[in-house]
């Protein structure tokens, strides 16, 4: 051991001294300090403009255009040029001679070599703690854990290019052979991820060999031991190899021998990142503060109560738009997506199915206008370099599932060891795949038998949950293809019909804009549901009231007559901006936000509600038109063509009224709730389709937290996380100009008068 830290002490002279190791210091700082400023600098300036600042700390140095992020994608630059000379050096000048003929070993050289560029490397990482322990300073309840996250990650990547550095410096005397053998190395291992995608051994052991990334996930605070092991791994190979070099040029081997020696060694590194890869021995820690790179606990809950296996089937239709998910090149990227969960449990199976079938699909239509399902498919295949076999007819895939249901998309089936099934959709939204507010939700439904079911009912000409249109509700209800759909949400759907007994599993039932009469037989049928404590959604409309008012009246409430106008300088005197109102925030927490960011619910055609609180129900206003400049019309029915005038002789007054209330009792040992709305267009495909560019509406907001607190909190499933603290940065614009100018010019000046003091006292010895 003396041994190694001689050699690694004097090659730490030999760095320190040369103009080479210092000019890389300052150009790292000054390169450092300059994106950190820069971050820093953007802060501050949105600060002072008034903007509401976020996770300050992983903004500066884990964000896209954080610190660590970006020193990661330079660092590869400053490594070969220290390392390329750690033996070529010694080769060139003959010195490496005296080394073989002295009591050294070649493990010595090499790790007494290794060991000065690890303490290199701390230098490195010091420097940027300067910038963390500013921030520390600066910035309101600062994640600390985060970043030393970030700087063992750092750490270890420095650690790894240096190996590889070492190694390189070990086959040649020429120095910048050795640099630009290093570069051609890193450039491999950035490369070879991509590597043999297509076969399923091969396919894993490129993809763990990639070193592209591997510090991400330290930077952004997810250790996890395959990603140590990594780096361990590939410093010890490169290690091992450059003392096997050694050991070839000091006692002259046969050339299979010192082969068999490497290739042997990366066969166990192989095994090693194979095994080390499964989701059954990775071990993690998240260390931010929020815990942002783990599942949240309900859903953590929800993958404990799966018991046994679990299989997730991935159907890829070459057809479809979104093949390019989950295609064999795709596959290692798609396990990423589920990591969160394979943490939980490692005991899941990825499989995967591809086939071709009848899809609709409009941009394939004016591709290949003139081919058939199977002619278009042999053509993509063809283009994707892919083999046509592998993809099973719409013959063969049916044999094994029926995809019809699901227009046959891209889907994923996942199916419980006991048989459950659900399915898991991508959406037509910019994000396309399904966040943990998705594969949470469903998976719930595999584990429990109270998931909430909507009743709509029909009949009497209400709104349709299945079919297109403004009017319908197929957008909020059961539109598969909608992230924000209700279906998939956690909630399942029927039609429902009064001329029977409303089934026992109704949990939640909408009576959506009567446009008939319920009749007295079909009255006692909704009686006995809202007697055992049903719960409802009851959507008017005006002009409806006749029809309306029978089913609520008993409730204590009433549509009023006529419609609720207001005073709009670009929209019809009907359309109604509602607001909520406090004490909604209570009931949900979906209904927070519409008050925090003084978000409306646009209503066009509403019509007022009175109430009373004789009917042993507690009743909230939960919407509510605007205090001025909003009444009652009693008189005009022609909103396009009349104008509207307010007429207090008639009994129209300019106030407030409710156009969405709640009302709540107990029956037994279960709370009843019901939602009232004076608009049913306020939840129409159209409405919560339409963007008004003055108009700042949370339409589906509401109906998230409607179908929330009706369903008892059951769906859709609650991943909040707690809000990150650091959201201050203690420094004025002013302040950070001077802040810039120390970093920028004042840190990298100081460590180069260090370099110059210690150069000219050398010089004078």
């Amino acid at each position: 051991m003396s041994m190694i830290y001689k050699i690694s002490k004097t090659e730490l002279q030999t760095l320190f001294y040369s103009p080479i190791a210092w000019l890389i210091i300052v150009i790292f700082t000054f390169q450092t300090s300059m994106g950190f400023s820069g971050v820093m600098g953007d802060l501050v300036k949105s600060q002072e403009l008034g903007y509401g600042l976020q996770s300050v700390t992983k903004n500066i140095f884990a964000g896209w255009m954080g610190l660590f992020s970006t020193v990661q994608q330079y660092l590869y630059l400053y490594i070969p040029l220290l390392t390329m000379g750690l033996m070529s050096r010694e080769f060139s000048s003959g010195e490496v001679k005296l080394l073989y003929s002295s009591p050294v070993t070649n493990t010595h050289i090499v790790l007494g070599k290794f060991l000065a560029m690890m303490v290199f490397a701390l230098v490195l990482v010091g420097i940027l703690l300067v910038y963390v322990i500013f921030g520390m300073c600066t910035v309101e309840s600062f994640d600390l854990s985060l970043t030393l996250s970030g700087l063992l990650g750092i750490y270890l990547l420095i650690c790894a290019y240096a190996a590889i550095g070492l190694f390189m410096s070990c086959l040649t005397s020429y120095q910048m052979v050795a640099a630009m053998g290093t570069l051609a190395v890193l450039s491999v291992l950035n490369f070879i991820g991509s590597v043999g995608q297509d076969m399923a051994f091969v396919r894993d052991v490129t993809y763990w060999l990639s070193i592209s990334g591997r510090a991400e996930e330290f930077i952004n605070g997810l250790i996890c031991s395959e990603d140590v092991l990594y780096f361990i791994v590939v410093v010890v190979l490169f290690l091992a190899w450059s003392i096997i070099k050694l050991q070839a040029d000091r006692q002259k081997k046969a050339l299979s021998a010192t082969v068999g020696k490497y290739v042997g060694i990366f066969g166990i590194v192989v095994l090693i990142g194979y095994f080390s890869s499964r989701p059954v021995f990775k071990v993690f820690y998240d260390a931010t503060r929020t815990k942002v790179n783990t599942l949240t606990p309900n859903s953590q809950e929800i993958v404990k109560q799966l018991k046994g296996g679990l299989t997730i089937t991935t159907y890829t239709n070459l057809l479809d738009e979104n093949y390019w998910i989950a295609l064999p090149s795709a596959i290692n990227t798609d396990l990423e997506r589920f990591e969160k969960y394979l943490r939980f449990k490692p005991e899941i199976k990825m499989k995967y199915v591809y086939y071709y079938d009848k899809v609709k699909n409009e941009d394939l239509d004016k591709r290949y206008p003139d081919m058939n399902d199977e002619e278009r498919a042999r053509e993509l295949a063809k283009g994707l370099e892919m083999d046509f076999k592998m993809f099973l007819s719409p013959e063969q895939i049916r044999q094994k599932i029926d995809l019809s249901s699901e227009g046959n998309h891209f889907v994923r089936l996942i199916e419980r060891e006991s048989g459950e099934k659900t399915f898991l959709r991508v959406f037509d939204d910019n994000k396309r795949l399904p966040s943990e507010a998705e594969i949470s939700i469903a998976l719930k439904g595999l584990v429990t038998t109270n998931m909430p079911k909507v009743g709509f009912l029909i009949g009497h000409g209400e709104r349709d949950s299945k079919q297109d249109g403004d009017r319908n509700y197929n957008r909020i209800a059961q539109d598969k293809p909608f992230r924000y759909s209700l279906i998939n949400q956690g909630f399942a759907f029927e039609d429902v019909t009064l001329e029977k007994k409303i089934p026992a599993d109704i949990s939640i039932l909408v009576v959506a804009e009567l446009r008939s009469p319920i009749t007295d037989e079909q009255m006692k049928n909704l009686d006995e549901y809202v007697a055992r404590g049903g719960n409802l959604l009851i959507a008017g409309e005006p002009n409806r009231q006749e029809y309306m008012n029978p089913l609520v009246e008993r409730f204590g409430v009433s549509f009023m007559p006529g419609c609720l106008v207001e005073r709009n300088e670009n929209f019809l005197p009907n359309f109604i901006k509602a607001r909520p109102t406090p004490e909604i925030c209570e009931l949900a927490y979906v209904f927070e936000g519409l008050l925090e960011k003084n978000r409306c619910v646009t209503m066009p055609g509403c019509t007022g509600l009175a109430y009373s609180e004789g009917k042993g129900f507690q009743v909230i206003p939960m919407l509510v038109s605007d205090t001025i400049g909003s009444w009652n019309e009693l008189e005009t029915t022609n909103f396009v063509d009349d104008s509207v005038s307010l007429n207090p002789v008639i009994g129209e007054v300019e106030k407030s009224y409710p156009t969405a209330l709640v009302l709540l009792r107990t029956i037994g040992s279960k709370e009843q709730k019901i939602v009232i709305l004076g608009d049913a267009d306020c939840i129409s495909n159209g409405e919560v389709s339409i963007y008004r560019k003055t108009v700042k509406a949370s339409n589906f907001a509401v109906i998230a937290g409607v179908f929330y607190w009706l369903s008892d909190g059951e769906a859709p499933i609650d991943i909040r996380r707690p809000v990150p603290p650091d959201d201050t940065v203690y420094l004025s614009q002013r302040a950070m100009n001077g802040v810039r100018i120390a970093f920028m010019w004042g840190y990298p000046g100081m460590l180069l008068l260090i370099a110059v003091f210690i150069w000219l006292r050398r010089r004078g010895r």
